[in-house]
């Protein structure tokens, strides 16, 4: 058996959904030179891309420049992961291939993965025939093996043996696998596919390593893990523990000590800044076949428990296996076209002030002085979260964007009396269902980095936050002015301050920003007075 177990470490590729694949060179050297002298013989470099519109490091693009800039000891084979989509976009497959990879004879590449979903394979069959006539050895990885019955399971392998990639790997994409499903997995693939099998687990419910030693007993020989398991969502089969595992299943020979050191020296620390593993909230992504991006993304954003909760609750009755870009932005994914909505602020707000509401416990404390002014000075009320303090007959409309927001907290929303302002386009069908007594006012937006835009009926922002849209509202609208009342911030040593601050500046100095004055105590970094001397 040990002969047959080929350890590919995937850490540079999988690890990048957190950190944009921007790898120090130190860290990826000495990464290089561990893998080496540990005794596995694949690792994966990264991804091999197009141009990104957002920021990616070296690992996303990983091009033959990169790669002959590192040292490859020569017991060290070197992958690269493709994904189908990216390609398949450029609609001139051929053409698309050959911008991406050179010949093999004049590459350090010895294996091209391609992450492909079902509905790509019969495109993704033609790029697998362009990279071997290059000379590449090549594996298909196909995506999201849980979400397909035994009969289309058995139909899509069958497929697959007619178009003869060199290696089959099937993804635990949604980490939802256990060692039964395993054993119908791959018998149902033994059954249609005469070649090498390979396995990449996820460990949403700490099944990663089990799973693929499972795996390993009914035959299948290609296995990925990475460095402290890091990677999307949850994270994979931790290499440090798996080969352990494979030390004392199969007396196969590793050195653990030069990982160690390796984890001890840059790792910890990535994984202190990050928080990659698994949690219960990924377990429960994991139990209802909800993709882990979401979970990531909610994390990321410091949504809290109850809002957590709830969205899983939401998600598991909507389709959630599917990562739907459309629904909400990760870092690491793509823009959102601008899609304007059917609602203009401007016959509300224009050369009116605009009072933001939110629900800083300060807030509390000025309660009766916003009502007052509320009352004596007229602004148009946005209020940013549905438990503001005020009273609520004060408030024009509420403001809200982020998807995952408004799946968690649909009760509060479902029952306002007062119009919701949202984008219509981000809003699931299952939420529309929920929404269908409330008034919805489509203002569209689109996502771009670092870019704010105000159109009549939408705005082009830089992160789906429900401030920043509130602000794309007001200033859309052509209000005089912007007034915040209740953001008393998260303090200056929460990495959200500084997340906030960094929009705030963008927005100021943006072309159509409008002036803005916090009113309550904040520790954002804008100009600020009190509501009883405005």
């Amino acid at each position: 058996m040990k002969n047959k177990i080929e350890v590919l470490d995937c850490t540079l590729r999988d690890g990048g959904y957190y950190n944009n694949w921007d790898f120090s060179l130190d860290l990826v050297k000495n990464y290089i030179k561990t893998i080496s002298s540990s005794g596995v013989k694949y690792i994966e470099l990264g991804f091999r891309s197009f141009s990104s519109k957002s920021f990616r490091g070296s690992n996303w693009y990983t091009t033959e420049n990169y790669i002959n800039s590192l040292t490859i000891p020569n017991n060290l084979k070197i992958s690269v992961m493709v994904n189908a989509s990216q390609i398949i976009m450029q609609n001139d497959l051929e053409s698309s291939v050959r911008k991406l990879f050179i010949k093999k004879n004049r590459s350090k590449i010895h294996l091209v993965r391609i992450a492909s979903h079902v509905h790509e394979l019969d495109k993704t069959f033609k790029i697998i025939k362009i990279l071997k006539k290059l000379g590449y050895k090549v594996g298909l990885n196909l995506m999201q093996i849980s979400e397909l019955s035994d009969n289309d399971l058995a139909a899509v392998v069958r497929k697959i043996q007619k178009n003869k990639p060199d290696i089959f790997y099937f993804a635990d994409s949604l980490g939802s696998l256990d060692p039964f499903r395993i054993r119908k997995i791959v018998k149902i693939i033994k059954s249609n596919w005469k070649g090498e099998i390979g396995i990449h687990a996820h460990d949403n419910l700490g099944k990663a390593i089990l799973n693929t030693v499972e795996a390993i007993n009914l035959g299948v020989k290609w296995v990925d893990c990475t460095i402290t398991g890091m990677g999307r969502g949850p994270g994979n089969a931790q290499t440090e523990n798996f080969l352990v595992e494979l030390q004392n299943r199969y007396n196969k020979k590793f050195k653990i000590l030069p990982i160690l050191k390796l984890i001890k020296n840059y790792f910890e620390k990535l994984k202190a800044k990050y928080s990659w593993g698994t949690n219960t909230y990924y377990y429960l992504a994991g139990l209802y076949g909800i993709h882990p991006t979401y979970i990531q993304e909610m994390i990321s954003t410091h949504f809290d428990d109850a809002e957590i909760l709830a969205a899983i609750n939401q998600l598991k009755d909507s389709g959630g296996s599917k990562y739907n870009v459309d629904l909400v932005r990760s870092e690491f994914q793509r823009n959102i076209k601008l899609q304007n909505g059917s609602w203009s602020p401007q016959n509300h707000i224009r050369k009116k002030e605009v009072l933001l509401v939110a629900s800083g416990p300060k807030s509390k404390d000025y309660k009766n002085e916003i009502e007052m002014y509320i009352k004596s000075k007229k602004p148009y009320v946005i209020a940013v979260n549905t438990d503001v303090e005020i009273d609520k007959k004060l408030i024009d409309i509420y403001a809200a964007c982020n998807p995952l927001k408004l799946i968690a907290n649909s009760d509060s929303y479902k029952n306002l009396k007062c119009p919701l302002a949202v984008p219509k386009t981000l809003i699931n069908r299952a939420l529309k269902k929920e929404f269908k007594n409330l008034k919805i006012l489509d203002f569209g937006v689109g996502l771009e980095q670092n870019t704010f835009k105000f159109n009549k009926n939408g705005a082009i922002m830089p992160r789906l936050f429900t401030l920043v849209y509130a602000l794309s509202i007001a200033t859309s609208g052509a209000a005089n002015r912007i007034l915040l009342a209740g953001f008393d911030g998260y303090g200056i040593e929460d990495s959200r301050t500084k997340i906030i601050d960094e929009l705030l500046h963008l927005y100021s100095s943006s072309s159509g920003s409008r002036p803005l004055l916090a009113v309550t105590p904040t520790t954002y970094s804008i100009g600020s007075n009190s509501i009883y001397a405005i």
